[in-house]
């Protein structure tokens, strides 16, 4: 009896069955990959409009409750970093609009004169800037293609032209 003939090794050698599970194992991560990284990207981007639309909001409250007289009076604006950080945080109810992997470091009220050919010369300019830490949860992927990136820190700011109470 002949265990192994070359007829029957030709036939293996060319025999497919099973090639696409081959193929399919091989593209598999990269696609996990690709679809790991979309979710991130979103993730970022939508934690950072919300963060934009929160100091956008802190900047419009800071430019109503601010007397318009401030550049006259040289006020201070620092007695509303509390308010303006509830503002960027919290939605009405109280309520935490960020996930835990989105931190609010800090939250800066000031304001500016900005001399010009305005209805009042100087012009007060309200200014609130946040820094905002967002952990990304799926950071550590990228830590298999060389130097991870676990967390991104940075500035949101915004103007509104202060018209007083």
């Amino acid at each position: 009896m002949q265990l192994f003939s070359f007829k029957s090794a030709r036939r293996f050698a060319d025999d497919q069955d099973g090639a696409i599970i081959v193929e399919f194992g091989i593209v598999l991560p990269i696609m996990l990959l690709l679809l790991a990284l979309t979710v991130e990207a979103s993730r970022l981007m939508w934690s950072y409009q919300s963060v934009i639309a929160g100091v956008r909001d802190a900047g419009r409250y800071m430019a109503r409750v601010t007397p318009s007289s401030i550049c006259s009076s040289g006020a201070s604006v620092a007695h509303l970093g509390t308010k303006l950080r509830k503002i960027v945080v919290e939605d009405i109810g109280g309520n935490a609009l960020f996930p835990s992997s989105v931190t609010v470091n800090s939250v800066t009220p000031s304001y500016s004169c900005v001399s010009g050919t305005y209805r009042v010369s100087p012009a007060a300019v309200a200014n609130v800037t946040a820094n905002v830490t967002i952990q990304l949860p799926l950071g550590g992927v990228m830590a298999l293609f060389g130097n991870g990136l676990s967390s991104v820190t940075t500035d949101v700011a915004d103007n509104s032209r202060i018209f007083g109470q």
